[in-house]
């Protein structure tokens, strides 16, 4: 029995080492298929750098030359085909230098530059297709693009000799972090590197109707004037805007530092039991919105009454000029846009809106985010054309019922000074802006009256 026993044991310890080494077999086994297809992985994410990288060197080899054929071209016919290939180039480039393993914001002035000579070149490229001629400020920028180019191209050149010569790896990048590309480890291509963001250290950029436009990037606020104030200071202004003898309760909920305009936050109680969200911006302690929702019954005030009473408001909280433009009506409730209003110009850009309860005229809401954005004093432009001559760029069956000059903005974040025409065909409202220096038609909007409001599509 004890000799059945021992086999059994023995047998039992046999079985259990030859699961132990199946086991350690399948772990070296699994171990290898995975170090392979990592290995693999890696092979095919170098590869993949390696395609961008040298996509991106070409384009920007491109980008040099087409740069230099646009300093010499003298026609809009072949500015505008060689533009347009820039254009192309330039956008092409800056995909493919997305593509390489570097965070944004390690290349972000290299990322600019491609930006801007593609959505530059778009620019250019409108005004040759509008048959104009490229200005002499024009040709500077193109001068200044092609300098820069050319230092960039020089720059991935020399990468590119130290990828070709294995003096470096992308998965390395990947390894030791972002940081490697801009300052690379011991002797790797430490100046190639550091010098292909360091070729635009001094690149301030350029302004242009363009989203690339140093004036839109820098994202200045042109209304948001005065000193920063602290919290007490932005209650100071909740009360004074409020009025002290109508609050009950104010809480502070914080200071909002990533909104575009950082604002201290606060929710008030007032005398009525009504909570109103206020704002205050952190720079000058301007009121950035209010709003104070009721419900509302019935509606004794007309929109012409709505329009004065929002306008008197704005008088007194220090908006003067301002002007109703369009309206949205809801549930008793009308929300007008005012805009600014220079020398009988409106300039769309400086909006405020402003929420009014149609039962007793109580100001329910105010929102001043894009006049703190615009609102300056603005240099108004030499008008070149006549009204007679603009209305000449449209069809002439269209039936003006009044115009006005106008500033309004472009998709770009520009201005640009135009007649104001408002007219009808075939029982369909339009509003047609023609600039007042070139003749040409800028934006059509079609107007929409509905039960709610006037829309502009």
């Amino acid at each position: 029995m004890n000799k059945d026993k021992d086999w059994k044991d023995r047998l039992k310890k046999g079985h259990m080492l030859s699961i132990i080494c199946i086991l350690i077999v399948m772990i070296i086994a699994l171990g290898i298929i995975l170090y392979n297809k990592q290995k693999e992985y890696r092979q095919v994410s170098e590869n993949s750098y390696n395609m961008a990288f040298y996509e991106l060197v070409d384009y920007v080899q491109r980008v040099e030359v087409y740069l230099a054929k646009s300093l010499i071209l003298s026609t809009p016919e072949h500015g505008a085909q060689t533009l347009t290939h820039l254009w192309r180039e330039a956008n092409l480039a800056q995909s493919y230098l997305a593509m390489l393993p570097i965070e944004s914001h390690e290349l972000e002035s290299t990322e600019k530059f491609l930006n801007q000579v593609s959505d530059y070149s778009y620019s250019l490229s409108r005004k040759n297709i509008y048959n104009e001629n490229l200005t002499e400020e024009d040709l500077n920028n193109l001068k200044e693009l092609h300098s820069y180019s050319v230092e960039l191209e020089n720059t991935l050149n020399q990468l590119s000799e130290d990828l070709n010569s294995g003096r470096f790896e992308w998965g390395e990048l990947t390894k030791k972090g972002t940081v490697a590309f801009a300052q690379q480890v011991d002797n790797i291509s430490k100046e190639s590197f550091s010098n292909v963001e360091a070729n635009f250290s001094e690149y301030s950029g350029l302004i242009y109707d363009g989203a690339y436009s140093e004036h839109v990037t820098s994202n200045e606020k042109r209304g948001l004037t005065g000193n920063d104030i602290n919290e007490a200071d932005a209650i100071v202004k909740v009360e004074n805007f409020i009025g002290r003898d109508n609050i009950e309760e104010i809480t502070n909920l914080g200071l909002s530092e990533n909104a575009s305009i950082p604002v201290f936050d606060f929710s008030v109680q007032n005398k009525n039991g009504q909570n109103i969200n206020i704002a205050v911006s952190q720079k000058g302690g301007h009121i950035v919105y209010m709003n104070s929702n009721r419900q509302v019954n019935t509606e004794i005030i007309s929109q012409e009454e709505a329009d004065e009473i929002g306008k008197k408001f704005l008088n007194s909280k220090g908006f003067n000029n301002m002007k109703e433009v369009y309206y949205l009506k809801q549930e008793g409730i009308v929300t007008v846009n005012y805009a600014y209003v220079q020398d009988d110009i409106v300039i769309y850009p400086d909006l405020i809106k402003v929420k009014i309860a149609l039962d007793n005229g109580e100001i329910l809401g105010i929102e001043s985010t894009t006049y703190l954005n615009n609102h300056t004093k603005r240099n108004i432009p030499d008008i070149h054309i006549s009204s007679r001559e603009a209305r000449n760029t449209f069809n002439t069956g269209i039936e003006i019922e009044n115009e006005r000059l106008a500033i309004i903005p472009t998709q770009w974040g520009t201005e640009l000074m135009c007649y104001e025409f408002k007219g009808n065909l075939d029982k369909k409202e339009f509003l047609v802006y023609v600039n007042v220096q070139s003749g040409r038609i800028e934006d059509i909007l079609l107007i929409r009256n509905t039960p709610n409001g006037i829309l502009t599509m």
